[in-house]
């Protein structure tokens, strides 16, 4: 494994530790790959995320391996990343949880093994509006992608009547978002 390195970016430093691990084994890609992709596509994924609280889908070594959702900023988060304190339901401490705002931000959860990052559908402090709505079409018993695809469109035109914009998104699993704002 290579030495660590260090990324400057948005005026931080981000230590990637073993930047050279290998995350997806088919493609050879590395940490360091990972962390250098989200940063050359974080002007279209920073518009998504800031404001928002993020779950962490943490794959420390690759990602046909153990995996681990997180919620709660780990002890190890640098100072300088944004979180917010979000109420559990069921009572006790809050969860800190990282608001992603910017590349160093997304460097680092990078660099942590984040390679999924679910952001809440609402923004700080207002975590009682929401500002999308998810609308998760998955094929099952008596409905193939063919069904979903056809309730996408129909869905689609409500929401237009409804003056509402929406987007369709593939998680790459089985079945079809469609996002509303």
């Amino acid at each position: 494994m290579a030495d660590d390195v260090t990324l400057k970016t948005g005026g931080r430093a981000v230590a990637i530790s073993n930047p050279d691990k290998v995350f997806y084994n088919a493609g050879k890609f590395t940490k360091l790959d990972v962390v250098n992709y989200y940063l050359s596509v974080a002007p279209f994924l920073l518009p998504h995320f800031r404001g928002r609280p993020v779950t962490l889908k943490r794959y420390p070594n690759g990602i046909h391996r153990e995996v681990f959702y997180e919620k709660d900023a780990p002890a190890f988060t640098p100072a300088w990343v944004k979180t917010f304190p979000v109420p559990r339901r069921e009572g006790g401490p809050d969860i800190n949880y990282i608001v992603i705002n910017d590349r160093a931000t997304l460097a680092w959860v990078a660099s942590i093994a984040a390679l999924e990052l679910h952001p809440f559908l609402h923004r700080v402090p207002r975590l009682d509006r929401p500002t999308h709505l998810v609308f998760d079409l998955d094929p099952g018993e008596g409905a193939g992608l063919g069904e979903c695809i056809e309730v996408v469109f129909l869905l689609r035109d409500v929401l237009a009547k409804l003056r509402l914009k929406s987007f369709p998104k593939v998680s790459g699993s089985k079945g079809i978002s469609s996002t509303s704002r």
